[in-house]
């Protein structure tokens, strides 16, 4: 496997720095995780299955934990120790706290010159904000992704995906991948600041437009990513379900209308996005409001469009596609997990499904010093 003979230190806790070690463990690595002595909180945190927390499994299969109080000086030294035989440390305390509790990057590097320390946080380690505490849904209300998400009535709601977390997440991975490439021809490591809200802006490359062509925000529901585009729209059906439109290309567009035989709509729906689509989002709300979501599955069959019922999440994950890429799994005791998303075609991923106990592996990894008689 690609990570095979790679030792990660995860100190980071909920959701960023985790999901990024549980990809690395997937692929071979492996991903000791220092958890406090009272545990990764989300062990305890959210829905529960057979005892054991289903966040939990979601981000720490296969890793080993290894239990440290980062206060106490003798189980800093154990960490360093650790620390001299890894590759990769990942951590997402607020800025300032590792370096305090003696674990930061300059301490590591000092005795591992070849390590790869990756700092995760909220906005960073320098700039005004950096010490100010946040999650996710504040990242993105900063980020101004909270204002694209309005309501039916129009006002700002909670986006449904993680998206700060999970943005910071995959670009400290891509960056500690990097590093440890760049590693191989020059000999030595190198520190990450990734901010979340960095990453959460560097992924709007597509809705900046009115920003920068314009100088002005967008008016959220005549974009096209956002509605504004009749045939980038969400649809009700007979039975009071969704379909989703999401074509772009012209042919699409062209390919649809045809077959519900209403080509006199095609030229304004090919048109701009804005308040010209509005009679086609009205042509088509009659249109969809005619079959039930199933109906218009079937009639879909065989056709080329960009069409897709909006299916809630246990329907999503019971997919045959999702069943035949491996995205959902189950282990010996019948508890599902989500797969891997990396498929190499010589080396694939190899999934260990099995979670550690807390503190399951600190006698096999580190070796605390007898107290002097």
């Amino acid at each position: 496997m690609k990570m095979e003979g790679f030792r990660i230190l995860d100190l980071s806790q909920f959701l960023p720095g985790p999901m990024l070690t549980q990809m690395l463990a997937d692929h071979g690595a492996e991903v000791i995780k220092i958890e406090p002595p009272g545990g990764e909180p989300v062990r305890n945190v959210g829905y529960r299955q057979n005892g054991q927390s289903v966040w939990f499994r979601n981000t720490h299969r296969g890793k080993k934990s290894v239990v440290l109080n980062l206060k106490d000086p003798a189980d800093v030294a154990a960490f360093l120790e650790l620390a001299n035989t890894a590759d990769v440390v990942v951590e997402a305390f607020r800025p300032g706290v590792v370096d305090r509790l003696g674990v930061g990057y300059p301490a590591v590097s000092r005795i591992n010159p070849r390590i790869v320390y990756a700092s995760i946080s909220a906005f960073g380690q320098t700039g005004p904000q950096a010490l100010r505490p946040a999650h996710d849904l504040a990242i993105e209300a900063l980020s101004g992704v909270v204002s694209l998400n309005l309501g039916t009535d129009g006002t700002p709601t909670n986006p449904h995906m993680p998206v700060a977390d999970l943005a910071g997440s995959m670009t400290a991975l891509s960056a500690i991948l990097m590093a440890l490439l760049r590693r191989e021809k020059s000999g030595r490591g190198d520190y990450i600041d990734i901010s979340m809200q960095d990453a959460t802006m560097a992924w709007l490359p597509n809705v900046t437009g009115p920003v920068f062509a314009e100088n002005r925000p967008p008016v959220v529901k005549q974009e096209r990513s956002f509605g504004g585009y009749a045939f980038f729209s969400i649809y009700q059906t007979a039975d009071a379900r969704h379909v989703a439109l999401g074509a772009v290309e012209h042919k699409f567009v062209e390919n649809f209308l045809n077959g519900v035989d209403r080509p006199d709509l095609i030229a304004a729906a090919c048109g701009p996005n804005g308040p010209g689509q509005e009679p086609v989002k009205a042509a088509l709300a009659q249109i969809f409001a005619t079959k039930t979501r199933a109906q218009w599955e079937a009639w879909a069959q065989g056709r080329d469009l960009c069409f897709a019922p909006v299916l809630d999440l246990k329907e999503a994950f019971y997919q045959p596609q999702v069943t035949a890429r491996g995205m959902l799994l189950h282990d010996p005791d019948g508890n599902p997990h989500i797969g891997n998303p990396v498929k190499y075609a010589s080396e694939p991923a190899v999934l260990d499904l099995r979670l550690p106990a807390l503190g399951e592996h600190t006698a096999e990894l580190v070796k605390r010093k007898c107290p002097d008689v």
